[in-house]
């Protein structure tokens, strides 16, 4: 095998070697069955096994309470732009949705399509660079829930504390997923993509509370219904294996690893390095980004010129940091810290990032 390089990309994420060299081994035959796990039945003893195993995991791993559900749902959490709000909303009620980039308008363009849905604070004044503070959401009587999405991966910026307000919560967690505690009593529902932290893409999982589902929207089609899949425990059809598969394993390592409180340990640590590199930098690195918002997870910068940027991602991919560069809606750089992303990683695009600034710096 060539020599492994560190991915810094926002998504396919990053992922634990020893996951990924365990699932290697079991490709072909697993637990010698004769055959891939990707062509066995979903109703076989294996794949119930591997499925439950996962649904455990997620819930102890991440510390939901005993009146959460799991969900792994086809779709991403795109899919659950819409899921949400036809599920939740009854004639009547609303959804309130905080726009912070572009996930979170996203979420909120869908929901319109789904139900009544209206912006409760909108980041366009500051150009999407901070969340906003508790007394800025605006909520309108008959809300439902008021909808967050927690990281946004291409603006770079992270609820620092959950916001209290007079609605339960519902989040968007793709970017920061399993990387931090959650205050549990203030959500009604989790979800979130795989792909950003947990594993391959073509999944997300949700987390919610399970007495709400007395009460979700049953005149939508079947799919589209959280009842029914919680209710068939995640199989109300044939699931998304290889996902699910590769979640169990990663969930494993996080287990192995210290669980919740260690992701969240080694996250400050990481983005605190790049952050202080650029914060050294006097100016020659920049973050667009309010402090009170940096994302841990998702670092975005600037450098002095376009032209320079260019030669910074050059270099760096020559020395196997790779993709640094920002979302195309913005342009300039980030650097992706998922959990998997070891702390090796990091420290080799700080003193990188140093030493181009030493070669570079008019």
């Amino acid at each position: 095998m060539s020599e492994r390089v560190y991915n810094f990309g926002a998504g396919p994420c990053t992922l634990p070697l020893q996951v990924l060299e365990e699932a290697q081994k079991e490709f072909v035959d697993f637990q010698n069955a004769g055959m891939s796990l990707l062509e066995m039945s979903h109703r076989g003893r294996e794949y119930d096994a591997v499925h439950h195993e996962a649904m455990a995991l997620a819930l102890e791993v991440f510390q939901a309470p005993k009146d959460f559900s799991v969900l792994f749902i086809q779709g991403g959490a795109t899919l659950q732009f819409a899921m949400v709000p036809m599920n939740l909303l009854d004639s009547g009620q609303k959804g309130a949705y905080t726009l912070t980039g572009h996930w979170a308008k996203g979420a909120y363009t869908d929901a319109q399509t789904a139900g009544e849905a209206y912006c409760a604070w909108d980041g366009a004044d500051c150009s999407y660079t901070r969340m906003p503070a508790d007394n800025e959401i605006s909520l309108e009587s008959g809300t439902r829930y008021v909808h967050i999405t927690s990281n946004e991966t291409i603006g770079g910026i992270r609820w620092k504390q959950w916001p209290d307000c007079s609605a339960p919560l519902v989040a968007d967690m793709s970017s920061d997923f399993m990387s931090r505690p959650v205050q549990w009593e203030k959500f009604d529902i989790v979800y979130g993509g795989t792909q950003k932290n947990l594993g391959p893409a073509g999944m997300a999982v949700v987390f919610l509370r399970t007495s709400i589902l007395e009460k979700t929207n049953r005149h939508i089609p079947r799919y589209l219904r959280f009842d029914l899949h919680q209710a068939k425990d995640s199989m109300f059809n044939t699931p998304p294996v290889f996902s699910v598969y590769m979640l169990g394993k990663v969930l494993k390592w996080m287990k192995a690893e210290g669980g919740l409180q260690a992701m969240q340990e080694r996250a400050a640590q990481k983005s605190q390095l790049v952050y202080d590199t650029i914060d050294s930098s006097a100016g020659f690195y920049r973050s667009p980004v309010d402090p009170d918002s940096r994302s841990q997870m998702n670092i975005v910068f600037r450098l002095p010129s376009e032209a320079l940027e260019a030669r910074f991602l050059q270099e760096a991919t020559q020395k196997g940091l790779m993709q640094l560069k920002g979302h195309r809606s913005v342009g300039g750089c980030r650097a992706s810290l998922y959990n998997a992303m070891p702390l090796a990683g990091v420290q080799a695009l700080c003193a990188f990032m140093q030493n181009f600034q030493k070669q570079h710096a008019l």
